[in-house]
């Protein structure tokens, strides 16, 4: 049983991607994030973190790019592409870290909401309308402030403030998931609560979430790189907080170009690989959406 088992999961993956494969925009969104993820990995057996420390920087302050500093260098004289490469594992770990936490109470509440009805449902619903009025990032930026600035600080506080509108698109799923015939038997065979949410309506919104927290990750990172640039940053170097420093340090007056443009066009990049493989897995998982323009 389990041999069948894993061969029906390699035959859903292999048509998986043999779909995925067909949109192009996807292939070129996953490409970029594999190289963002290797970097941020490797990193730190190819470059010493001492290179962070603003005592030990060697460079001269805002130097413009050259064969030492391909990326020029900051006020202190650190490398900007050192600086980029180890703000990477910050970043991305907030964004990873973060989309996990908000699509987690999400679908939680949710499928709670859609299978639960009456005060309950009206209860969790109304908790979700209220996160969904309150503006998201004024909220994480008192949440980090009150609790500290810290990289855990920083993802819980972006975390529980995201899941609002992931829980009402899980919701309407799990209303529809609910009105098939199937569960209606499952019930009257005896299933319980717990039966029904985790064995129907879970795997058959499981696409859903799959696609949607994609693009949250894409969102996670956006929020964290403006908290670090409005003063909640995570006391370690990131990409928000580089273009934090390069605004209190007038990079712009001072024509530090560089000091920017590299932290800017790597969120731009990351953020814009995340959304075109959102939208690429939302094609292939939502058989009403195969056949769009590629």
């Amino acid at each position: 049983m389990t041999s069948v088992t894993w061969q029906r999961r390699r035959t859903a993956l292999a048509r998986f991607w043999l779909q995925y494969r067909t949109q192009r925009a996807g292939l070129v969104g996953a490409a970029i994030l594999v190289v963002a993820v290797l970097a941020a990995l490797i990193t730190p057996f190819v470059i010493d973190p001492t290179v962070m420390d603003v005592t030990k920087a060697t460079g001269a302050k805002m130097a413009p790019p050259s064969l030492e500093y391909p990326l020029g260098t900051d006020e202190s004289g650190r490398s900007i592409l050192s600086m980029i490469l180890w703000g990477s594992r910050v970043s991305l770990l907030i964004g990873f870290m973060s989309a996990l936490l908000s699509m987690v109470i999400g679908t939680v509440v949710g499928i709670a909401a859609g299978h639960f009805r009456g005060w309950a449902s009206a209860v969790l619903m109304r908790i979700t309308d209220w996160f969904l009025v309150l503006p998201s990032l004024v909220l994480a930026l008192v949440l980090s402030a009150i609790l500290g600035g810290s990289t855990s600080t920083i993802i819980l506080a972006i975390g529980v403030t995201s899941w609002a509108s992931t829980a009402r698109l899980i919701r309407a799923q799990t209303l529809a998931v609910e009105a098939r015939p199937y569960i209606e038997r499952s019930l009257a065979l005896g299933a319980g609560h717990w039966h029904v949410m985790s064995r129907h309506v879970l795997p058959n919104v499981a696409p859903l979430v799959l696609a949607n927290t994609t693009l949250q990750v894409a969102s996670a990172i956006v929020a964290e790189s403006t908290l670090a640039f409005l003063g909640a940053d995570s006391g370690q170097a990131s990409w928000g907080s580089m273009l934090r420093g390069s605004y209190d340090w007038g990079a712009t007056t001072a024509g530090a170009w560089w000091y920017i443009l590299a932290p800017g066009l790597c969120i731009v990049a990351v953020v814009l690989a995340f959304t075109l493989c959102g939208r690429a897995l939302e094609t292939v998982l939502n058989p009403r959406l195969r056949g769009v323009a590629r």
